[in-house]
């Protein structure tokens, strides 16, 4: 692989929310090195995640519960290296962020190594967190809905907010969260119609994964995204590396492509 790049772009914050004024949706990727992040922020990814998910894909866990900060740290550090003008988000891993001392000292520490946004697993117990990043510079992207830090809480991996109760609390924890000073709220496994309804009522930017199409953006695993990840892939993910005859790069364009036009996530990818 070359080491040459074009002009890097530069994707800060307000550029999502100028997408979403416009209508434009964003696409968004992880990665964990060098290669994979040259790879993707060189085809026009908005947003890279080094997400927690790399204790499935990378450490072969069985969850992300076993990842750490020094882990994601070490993995931010080789994205940041690849990237072609990307927007960096990092994930701060399960009890990472237990009290405001921990939160700003691990989160201090992602930031260091690269990260432009940390990403916080949680409901409305968050706002007080995320007040306290935000004051001291560091912006907060916020989870919720399938929360896997979660998992043995919620057990399992499942649907979060069809019961009418629980989408009308997802509706008013996430607003809670916009007031805090979120910056963009990331969404998970929630039905269609929540998914567009959490969309329509905040004014930041919603990322989407198993959201439904109606999200302002989209995020997936890149190893789900080529068909890499061993065992049955969840609904919402597609294998846009299978028939695909432009490779890896080819995968990469033709994912950004569909969230952009919209067909992607497509009614198979959705939850009722």
């Amino acid at each position: 692989m070359s080491s040459q790049s074009g002009p890097r772009r530069s994707i800060n914050i307000n550029t999502f929310k100028k997408m979403k004024e416009a209508g434009e949706k964003f696409a968004s990727l992880t990665a964990y090195d060098y290669c994979t992040a040259f790879a993707v922020s060189s085809e026009g990814v908005e947003i890279i995640l080094v997400g927690d998910s790399l204790g499935m894909v990378i450490q072969g866990h069985d969850s992300s519960l076993p990842v750490t900060v020094e882990d994601v740290a070490y993995h931010m550090r080789c994205v940041k290296s690849g990237n072609q003008g990307a927007f960096l988000m990092a994930d701060l891993p399960f009890m990472s962020y237990y009290s405001e001392l921990n939160t700003l000292e691990n989160s201090a520490c992602l930031m260091r190594e690269g990260a432009q946004m940390v990403k916080l697993e949680g409901g409305a117990w968050l706002a007080d967190s995320t007040r306290l990043l935000v004051q001291h510079g560091i912006p907060v992207c916020a989870h919720m809905g399938l929360t896997p830090q979660s998992v043995n809480h919620l057990g399992g991996y499942r649907v979060q907010g069809r019961d009418p109760q629980k989408a009308k609390t997802m509706i008013e924890e996430a607003r809670v969260l916009e007031d805090a000073g979120a910056s963009i709220l990331l969404l998970e496994c929630v039905p269609t119609a929540l998914g567009q309804k959490i969309t329509e009522s905040l004014e930041i930017p919603v990322i989407g994964i198993g959201a439904g199409p109606h999200t302002d953006g989209q995020i997936m695993v890149l190893q789900d995204m080529l068909g890499l990840y061993p065992g049955k892939p969840a609904k919402f993910v597609h294998n846009f590396l299978a028939g695909d005859t432009g490779g890896v790069q080819g995968a990469i364009r033709a994912y950004i492509s569909a969230v952009k036009s919209g067909a992607f996530p497509a009614p198979e990818h959705c939850y009722s």
